[in-house]
């Protein structure tokens, strides 16, 4: 299954957006070097980028969310921790395989898009949601 940024992902937040479609291009990356047969270093490197890049954006966030007083921050970062948490994991799977196996797919799906998909719908909207209501509230 491949990721893909629809109406449903629109945050309504120009960078948060961007650096989502962003995201999801390099979960796409990761999944194509799996079905490439590019064997583990390729997995491996696609999956460092995804770190790398979930770090960034989860920054990017964070600061956000403090810039604006979210009040929703503490909880929002937990669940980035879970994510890189899950990114961990599957550097060790990687690590203990061969190369990117069914399994691996199986939990980049389930644990990475699935994840994101629902975090996005959910927390990030609300942060988008909460600076689009601070700002209006300012204009008034």
């Amino acid at each position: 299954m491949r990721a893909e940024f629809d109406e449903s992902l629109v945050t309504g937040n120009e960078m948060i957006d961007g650096q989502h479609k962003e995201l999801i291009q390099k979960i796409n990356d990761l999944l194509d070097s799996c079905e490439e047969n590019g064997g583990k270093a390729a997995a491996v490197r696609m999956l460092n980028f995804l770190a790398d890049y979930t770090e960034f954006h989860f920054q990017a966030e964070e600061k956000l969310q403090e810039e604006i007083a979210y009040p929703g921050i503490e909880e929002h970062k937990k669940k980035h921790e879970e994510f890189i948490r899950t990114v961990e994991e599957l550097h060790e799977m990687l690590e203990e395989e061969e190369g990117p196996s069914e399994a691996f797919v199986e939990q980049v799906n389930k644990n990475v898009i699935e994840w994101l998909y629902g975090h996005i719908k959910s927390f990030d909207r609300s942060v988008a949601e909460y600076k689009f209501m601070r700002a209006n509230e300012k204009m008034i």
